[in-house]
Order: C-alpha cells, then sequence, then structure tokens
C-alpha cells in the first residue's frame, strides 16, 4: 500500500496528558508505540513482555475485521461492526485510527488514559499507519520501536502460516510491508524479531533505559 493509498483517521492524542519525557504530568507510566508490518510477532513479543514485566500493560485495539479462530472480544481486539466503529471515532474515543487492509483499526483513548493514570507503561501494539500518527502528534513524548522480520521471505513465511489469510490478502499484506518498511528510519529504535528471547530482552533493555531518562526528567 502506497503511502496516498491510507486513509488516515483523525487523532485525539494530544487530549492526554503527557510531559515531554513521555509520562503524564502525575509521573505516570511511559507510551510505548510497537509497530511494524503484520506477520512480523508483534503481538507475540508483546505478551512475552507482559510476562516478564507487571509494571507493562498493552492496550488492546479495536478493528472492524472479523473475529478470528480462537479470538475472544477484549483480549486480542475489541471486534466492532463498521457502525458502531464509527460511532467511537464521532465521539472522539480513538487515539488514533486508520485503514490498514480494508479494515479500519484504532486505539482507544480511555483505555490508554486508564493505563497510564495507573502508573504502569502503556504499550501500543499498533500498525504502521497508526505509529506514525502518533509519531507526527507526540514526538518524543513517546518511544517508538519498529520491529521488522530477518527478511521479506521469512515474513511470507509468517503470515502464510497463520492459515488466516486466502492468497490476495497475503499479496496484499505484503504490498503493504514493502511501505511500511520504508517508515522505518521513523522510529527510535529498530529491533529485528528473529529469536523470540533476544527480541525481548532487546526491548526490555530499551524500556529500561527510557525509564530511567524519565525519572531523571521528573526529578
Amino acid at each position: 500500500m502506497a503511502a496516498d493509498e491510507s486513509i488516515r483517521g483523525e487523532t485525539g492524542i494530544s487530549e492526554i496528558i503527557l510531559n515531554e519525557a513521555g509520562g503524564n504530568k502525575a509521573g505516570g507510566g511511559l507510551l510505548i508505540v510497537v509497530s511494524g508490518p503484520s506477520g512480523v510477532g508483534k503481538g507475540t513479543i508483546c505478551k512475552e513482555l507482559l510476562k516478564r514485566d507487571v509494571n507493562l500493560a498493552v492496550s488492546v485495539s479495536a478493528t472492524t475485521r472479523a473475529q478470528g479462530p480462537g479470538e475472544a472480544h477484549g483480549r486480542e481486539y475489541f471486534f466492532y461492526t463498521d457502525e458502531a466503529f464509527q460511532e467511537i471515532v464521532d465521539q472522539g474515543g480513538f487515539l488514533e485510527w486508520a485503514w490498514v487492509h480494508g479494515w479500519r483499526y484504532g486505539t482507544m483513548k480511555g483505555n490508554v488514559q486508564e493505563i497510564i493514570d495507573s502508573g504502569k507503561d502503556c504499550i501500543l501494539e499498533i500498525d504502521v499507519q497508526g505509529g506514525m500518527q502518533v509519531a507526527d502528534i507526540m514526538g518524543n513524548q513517546c518511544v517508538l520501536i519498529f520491529m521488522k522480520a530477518p527478511s521479506e521471505e521469512e515474513l511470507l513465511r509468517r503470515i502464510t502460516k497463520r492459515n488466516r489469510d486466502n492468497a490476495e490478502d497475503v499479496k496484499r499484506r505484503m504490498l503493504t510491508a514493502q511501505w511500511e518498511m520504508t517508515q522505518e528510519e521513523k522510529y527510535q529504535y529498530t529491533v529485528v524479531n528473529d529469536q523470540i528471547d533476544e527480541t525481548v530482552v532487546r526491548i526490555m533493555d530499551i524500556i529500561r533505559e527510557e525509564r530511567r531518562e524519565h525519572a531523571s526528567a521528573i526529578n
């Protein structure tokens, strides 16, 4: 998907009260964006991060795509009809939202604010379009991590292995991934997801360093 083919949603992220260190003015948690092409393994890595650090929480995204086998509403995603999703848009309830692969995906503002206010670090596991929306508005007020596969061939293998997409969907996801990879340089950090444990350790190192900087900025 070329950049000019994407339809970007309205954002309300500026209403979340964050300081320049990435947390809120009360000394709340960090806002951490984890983006990358579909199939790169964002979900798997974020689940591992949650297991290893009780001070992390993931904001569950909303989508209009159909609920897949083994998925649960409110766990993998909040699954909404087009009408219900649009109602949230009209109410200004999304931090960011975008069309991706023919479906709408969005981050609900209230969920993020609740996590940050609790003092935990909030992970946004979102697509690259969404990540760019957050980056454009927040700048250095969030931590931007780009995840990618070791190679295009490996990314194709992972997408195909999920057995969730037909041939046309796989082709569309790979075309989108080509554009997404051009956005890598806009992120603060790039992590190649080759081995799960190594990827988790690398991201935990990034988070620890960002926490130290955040703590220094507040004190």
